[in-house]
């Protein structure tokens, strides 16, 4: 029997230049710009994945990493992740490293999934559920534009398209972030949730000011008020204000976030399978969540690649607790604008009324349209 081996690795960058930018906290979006890696085995298999973060910087790495790959039997998923890991811990137990890694490891979980002929889901242990309502996040404030106005009408939109929950942008100054939270409550009624994401925009005084007086808007939940180094920062937050407080997405690695775990940042943890190091390091965030018993709502964002994987990860996450009204993580649906999101996959990723399925097919169960990849690849 031929033992199936990994022949090539392959980065795609794929850039789209935004006609009308927007701004988080911090950044200014001028384009779309994300990393797909392809692994191709000698019989012909071939598996995708995403890295979180800066797609030119995540492609050099994963290229550095190619050498430890070629050869190997691409089904030893866990004995590639670590060999990889060691190799580069020295320089690299938080970041690019876990970035990096986590598109190689998804593509192999991908592959492992076409091997066996199931979903990943099946190969991790089974789904508690195959569809999840889905929150929509935008709201990022329009360059040069009113946010409040421009935030209020975008998710009122969503809440036509029949979402029940979404996601808006603060972090600019905290009487325009105020303003903008009434205005979209004022919008979308008082039966939608509502979460606001600061991309640690503030320093903990300020969130603490936004978060007490946000409070009687009903907000959902608080997503990164400050920068994910300060732990202290958010343990003050968490107790200076009533709104639940959640991060995660830049917490790389099971040692990353079991030290913000044991500071009790967070009620909510938001793990991105694409930048916690792969679906292997994501299972492993499963236990950590469960030891300290917090919320895991997943952190998604980047083509539909990254959304495939997201939700198989989401299949696998157990009820917690245990319950007959057992409450299911929203999925994080981006609705900013990107082409190339799903054109880049035969069958797009959609909600239908708020509720988003899981692909069935083997391994990831998405398809690569190559006519659209060619189209936008750098």
């Amino acid at each position: 029997m031929h033992l199936v081996k990994i022949a090539s690795v392959r980065t795609h960058i794929l850039h789209h230049d935004l006609e009308r930018p927007f701004q988080s906290s911090f950044s200014t979006f001028r384009d779309r710009r994300h990393l797909l890696v392809e692994i191709e085995t000698d019989t012909g298999l071939t598996g995708w994945g995403e890295c979180l973060g800066p797609a030119d910087i995540n492609a050099a790495v994963v290229q550095a990493m190619t050498p430890q790959l070629l050869g190997r039997s691409p089904l030893d998923i866990e004995p590639i992740w670590l060999d990889i890991y060691n190799q580069f811990r020295d320089q690299g137990q938080r970041g690019v490293i876990h970035t990096a890694l986590s598109g190689i490891d998804i593509a192999l979980w991908d592959i492992a999934g076409h091997h066996f002929d199931a979903p990943i889901h099946q190969l991790m242990g089974g789904a508690w559920r195959t569809s999840f309502p889905a929150y929509a996040t935008g709201g990022f404030r329009p360059e040069g534009g009113d946010h409040a106005t421009a935030c209020a009408k975008e998710m009122a939109q969503y809440v036509a398209e029949g979402f029940k929950a979404v996601k808006i942008k603060i972090g600019y100054g905290v009487e325009s972030d105020l303003a903008t939270i009434a205005a979209v409550r004022e919008a979308i009624g008082a039966d939608v949730e509502l979460m606001i994401d600061a991309n640690h925009g503030y320093d903990a005084i300020d969130a603490i000011t936004v978060g007490r007086q946000a409070a009687k808007y009903n907000i959902h939940w608080f997503e990164e008020p400050v920068v994910p180094e300060a732990l202290r920062a958010y343990q003050q937050v968490r107790q200076g204000q009533p709104i639940p407080v959640a991060a995660g997405e830049t917490w790389h690695g099971r040692w990353a976030i079991d030290e913000a775990l044991q500071q009790d940042t967070v009620q909510i943890l938001q793990p991105d399978v694409c930048g916690v190091g792969g679906l292997s390091e994501a299972r492993k965030i499963i236990t950590l969540a469960d030891i300290h018993h917090v919320r895991l709502v997943p952190h998604v964002w980047g083509t539909a690649v990254a959304l495939a994987a997201g939700l198989h990860f989401h299949a696998i996450l157990p009820p917690a607790p245990p319950s007959h009204e057992q409450r299911s993580p929203r999925l994080e649906f981006d609705r900013t604008y990107n082409p190339f999101r799903q054109e880049i996959i035969q069958t797009p990723i959609e909600h239908e009324n708020g509720m988003v399925s899981v692909p069935t097919g083997p391994g990831l169960g998405i398809s690569i349209n190559r006519d659209a990849l060619q189209r936008y690849c750098v």
